[in-house]
């Protein structure tokens, strides 16, 4: 496997798995930052080939994806589950294209970069024809992390999250919606993508469980951000929770410094940060609430103050879109810093 070529300053890029919310919402995220491709190419399975797809104003036809399919390719952005990266990655390198990966399969792999664009954009450029994009979850949490570690060494990580549907794609979001209906007209709940009923309910389970306790998604919140900030010595706890919100994932982090740290200087940090959104102001009950801040692409953070049980103990409270910058932005980000500059 094999990868040499350069970037044009107008790449070809495809989206393999277009019809998916990821997908969609990374063709999108294309149209939206003026992404400079001389063209875009949707890709699916042989089921959804032929239709069409909304691009810049125009229906673009949707393509089976086979091995063929990235000949004249620059970039790949895959979201396609990592069963079909997998088996795709040798004909895409091959090709001479970079495969921006959405799924879990390459994140941990020596060689394969785990990149967050305001975290470690320099990674971007040491890949040998993959790049992993992190979990959802992860992303915004270390961008917010990114940040304070600027002002003092993070030593432990506490983090509770709640998970929009949207993170178990399209069928989740469906699947809410769904039983919401189903709930109020006191009908019986379909419950088929996730384990338990959604509407109006919390589900402490997000991916399988792991033979200690925990599920793949809190093993993926410990794992990922080590390689992302080049630390393996932070201390991580995750409890992940699926919740009864569309899009956006939230987050109550708790983190012990090595050092001494004000939430004046967290908030300094934050507020000068690249990516993040600022929201905190308690007086005029001011905090980000993820069902209001659906369709943007900034972490934001709020709920700033001391945890008085340990010596340097911060806690605060962050949101992001899963689907943008959770997924779709960030994979653009990342192919945008391989552009010539």
């Amino acid at each position: 496997m094999s990868w040499s070529k350069e970037i044009p300053a107008n790449p070809v890029v495809a989206v393999a798995g277009a019809t998916g919310a990821v997908g969609r919402e990374m063709l999108l995220v294309l149209e939206q930052r003026n992404f400079p491709a001389s063209r875009v190419k949707p890709l699916a399975s042989a089921r959804s080939a032929g239709t069409t797809i909304s691009f810049k104003g125009s229906e673009i036809l949707v393509e089976e994806m086979t091995p063929q399919s990235f000949d004249d390719v620059d970039i790949a952005l895959f979201s396609a589950g990592g069963a079909i990266s997998e088996k795709m990655r040798d004909d895409v390198v091959n090709a001479g294209a970079v495969m921006i990966d959405n799924s879990s399969a390459f994140r941990m792999e020596d060689g394969v970069p785990l990149v967050v664009p305001e975290v470690n954009p320099e990674a971007a450029t040491m890949h040998s024809g993959v790049i992993a994009n992190p979990n959802c979850s992860t992303i915004q949490m270390v961008v917010a992390l990114s940040a304070l570690r600027k002002a003092a060494p993070i030593k432990r990580v506490v983090v509770s999250t709640y998970q929009a549907a949207s993170g178990a794609g399209v069928q989740g979001m469906n699947e809410l919606y769904g039983q919401t209906g189903e709930f109020l007209a006191k009908e019986p709940l379909t419950v088929n993508k996730f384990a338990h009923q959604i509407a109006f309910n919390c589900i402490p389970q997000i991916d399988v469980f792991l033979d200690d306790g925990t599920t793949k998604e809190e093993w993926k919140m410990v794992v990922e951000p080590k390689k992302i900030l080049d630390d393996a010595a932070i201390e991580i706890c995750a409890n992940c929770v699926r919740v009864p919100v569309l899009r956006c994932h939230a987050e109550m982090i708790n983190v012990e410094f090595a050092a001494p740290i004000s939430v004046d200087q967290a908030r300094e940090a934050f507020a000068t940060a690249p990516g993040v959104t600022l929201m905190d102001d308690p007086a005029s009950l001011t905090y980000p609430m993820p069902g209001l801040l659906a369709g943007t692409d900034g972490t934001f953070v709020g709920r700033l103050r001391k945890d008085p049980t340990v010596e340097n103990g911060l806690n605060f409270w962050c949101v992001a879109d899963q689907l943008r910058k959770g997924a779709a932005l960030n994979a653009v980000q990342i192919a945008e810093l391989l552009l010539p500059s």
